[in-house]
């Protein structure tokens, strides 16, 4: 991996890990644009940036992180779910991560959602209190993004709209839930590498990558996050799921007329 492709797939991660635009699937296309091998060094890497994303949430939210053990009560509540189902489904969710055109797919379907998301499921309460039972179903929503190319953001933002939840709430719920998410996903995959002799010599010969990586990602998520937040809540989802389909189109166009999407 150049210096180069290790900046352009942090900043794509920085852009679209809190985006409801799948974060998975434009690493995945963008590896592919890159003409980068799909080692596993680089499948330990786009994991291990994921861990600059989550520090952005954390810092920007701070003040959020040090409340009551409630709080932690109720991340734990809505994680619980895509635990259960990635430690039993780990291997046939690799296997599709390899698939550009399911991305493509469920980016299309996805963007089409999105253009009605905010008709049907911008109802808020007046009480936004999250309690265990909006923290489960968003939990279970976020199951639905193990399918490379639906977004984690999306649908865990629409999971809490449809408890309603504010759109601005729900999508802070939404950063919140990254972080135990993100954290135990790399960190199961790095514990595992870390476990194999082999695979720790990579990390350690590797580690400036992986530290530049991290800051870029951060720095990135850090302005995304400040962007979404103040977009969502003033314009919806409309624009995001235009760029979901034009995007998901273009690629199954170019599969259509017999482009390779194995080297897009």
């Amino acid at each position: 991996m150049t210096i180069f492709q290790n900046i352009v797939i942090s900043i794509v991660e920085g852009l679209t890990e809190f985006l409801p635009v799948s974060s998975t699937g434009h690493m995945i296309i963008a590896q592919k644009i890159l003409a980068m091998e799909s080692t596993e060094f680089v499948k330990v890497f786009t994991v291990n940036i994921q861990f600059g994303a989550i520090l952005s949430v954390i810092v920007l939210y701070w003040k959020r992180f040090f409340q009551t053990w409630d709080f932690y009560w109720k991340l734990l509540i809505a994680v619980l779910p895509a635990l259960v189902i990635g430690f039993l489904f780990s291997e046939k969710i690799d296997s599709l991560l390899e698939n550009v055109m399911v991305v493509a797919v469920m980016l299309v379907i996805g963007g089409v959602f999105m253009l009605f998301v905010d008709k049907w499921f911008n109802h808020p309460d007046e009480d936004q209190t999250m309690d265990w039972k909006r923290s489960l179903k968003i939990g279970f929503y976020q199951c639905i993004a193990m399918i490379p190319g639906v977004s984690r953001s999306m649908a865990t933002i629409v999971g809490g709209m449809s408890t309603k939840l504010s759109r601005k709430n729900a999508a802070e719920f939404s950063f919140f839930l990254a972080v135990p998410t993100m954290a135990a996903a790399s960190g199961y995959k790095l514990l595992k590498l870390i476990m194999d002799p082999n695979s720790a010599s990579m990390l350690s010969d590797n580690l400036v990558a992986l530290l530049i990586g991290n800051v870029v990602a951060f720095l990135v998520a850090m302005a995304a996050i400040k962007f979404f937040i103040d977009f969502l809540t003033k314009h919806g989802f409309a624009a995001f799921g235009y760029y979901r389909i034009v995007v998901g189109l273009v690629i199954i166009i170019m599969s259509l007329m017999g482009y390779d999407l194995s080297v897009l």
